[in-house]
C-alpha cells in the first residue's frame, strides 16, 4: 500500500470515529441533557402534581366564596351566622350544656 492509501485509511477512521462519537454526544444530549426527555417527563410529573395542587386551591377558593357571600348584607344564613358566632366568640345559648 502506499502513502496515498495510508492516508485515506487513516481519514476514514478519523471521520468515522468522529461521526460515532457526534451520535453518542448528541443521543446523550437527547436523553439527558436540559432539554432532553428525562427532564421533559420530570417537568410533566411536576405539571400534573401543580395542576392537583390547583384544583384543591380553586375548591378552597370557592368553599371561602360561598361562605362569605352567606355572610353578606345581600343573604345572611342565620345558621352560618350562629355557628360562626359559637365557633369564634364562644357563644351558647342559655338551655345549652357543653361536652368538652
Amino acid at each position: 500500500m502506499n502513502e496515498t492509501g495510508k492516508s485515506r485509511n487513516v481519514i476514514g477512521y478519523l471521520t468515522s470515529v468522529g461521526v460515532v462519537a457526534l451520535v453518542a454526544y448528541f443521543s446523550y444530549s437527547a436523553i439527558q441533557g436540559p432539554y432532553g426527555m428525562l427532564t421533559l417527563f420530570k417537568i410533566e410529573q411536576k405539571e400534573a402534581r401543580l395542576q392537583l395542587q390547583l384544583e384543591a386551591l380553586q375548591l378552597e377558593r370557592t368553599t371561602a366564596q360561598n361562605r362569605a357571600y352567606r355572610l353578606s348584607d345581600e343573604y345572611l344564613d342565620l345558621d352560618l351566622l350562629d355557628e360562626q358566632a359559637r365557633k369564634v366568640l364562644g357563644l351558647i345559648r342559655g338551655d345549652e350544656i357543653i361536652v368538652q
